[in-house]
């Protein structure tokens, strides 16, 4: 390989596809695709989607399955190190075998919160393949949540703090009063203590499976978790982002 595409395909929609990305769909001899299991399935159906109304050329797409990883660990940094060691070994054979100019679809965009990049870091360092790559930003979970509740993400004049939902289980920090919270995998937004917060979730954002709840924290936090619990029994699996406010 040796050019490589990393662009990003937005939050599930194909209208949120910018034009740079379609240009650069267009140039992919072979798409790389993370398959995740029977249960994610829907997410490869999604990128095969995107590629099907947009690609007008002739393509391969190479799927390569995601090594697993401990997803409660005591040692959170130290596992994700080993996982993205192992993603790159599998990377790094894909593209030594396809000739040309490869791409992978990113969800959102390449730059928050995906390991994509650093993957691709991993590789060149790795020394066996080399290649030229650039980025193609996409429109994010936290953009579609904001237009779909049609809401401005902060007050005037007031910061906005993204995080996890790893660290808002450490609380808010002092003088943030508006987070956007994403990969939270245990609905922490219940563990907020201020009383008087308003939160605006969102789960499969830009797809057709799209939920949206909002109101005052502590009334709609137990119709969140038990219609988040409800969407993965029925799906396999939950993509949701939410912005929370004091």
């Amino acid at each position: 390989m040796r050019e490589l595409l990393v662009i990003g395909i937005g939050a599930g929609d194909p209208d949120q596809v910018t034009v740079q990305a379609i240009k650069a769909m267009n140039r992919a001899d072979t798409f790389f695709i993370i398959g995740k299991g029977d249960e994610k399935q829907a997410l490869v159906d999604l990128r095969t989607g995107i590629l099907d109304e947009h690609v007008h050329l002739d393509y391969k797409v190479v799927e390569i399955t995601d090594p697993p990883r401990d997803r409660t660990p005591t040692d959170y940094e130290g596992v994700v190190e080993d996982w993205h060691e192992r993603r790159a070994a599998k990377f790094e054979a894909e593209f030594a075998a396809e000739p040309g100019v490869g791409a992978i679809l990113v969800w959102g965009d390449p730059s928050l919160y995906d390991s994509t990049l650093r993957i691709v870091e991993r590789v060149l360092a790795r020394g066996r393949v080399t290649f030229d790559y650039s980025v193609i930003p996409g429109i994010t979970s936290v953009q579609s949540l904001a237009a779909q509740h049609r809401i401005v993400l902060n007050r005037i004049g007031e910061p906005i703090h993204i995080t996890t939902g790893r660290k808002l289980a450490e609380g808010l920090p002092d003088g943030v009063d508006n987070a956007v919270v994403m990969l939270d995998a245990h609905c922490t937004f219940t563990q907020v203590a201020e009383a008087h917060s308003e939160i605006w979730w969102g789960a499969y954002l830009g797809t057709a499976d799209e939920e949206l709840i909002s109101g005052n924290l502590r009334d709609v936090e137990d119709r969140i978790v038990a219609r988040r619990a409800e969407l993965r029994e029925k799906h396999g699996w939950i993509m949701d982002t939410y912005l929370v406010r004091r």
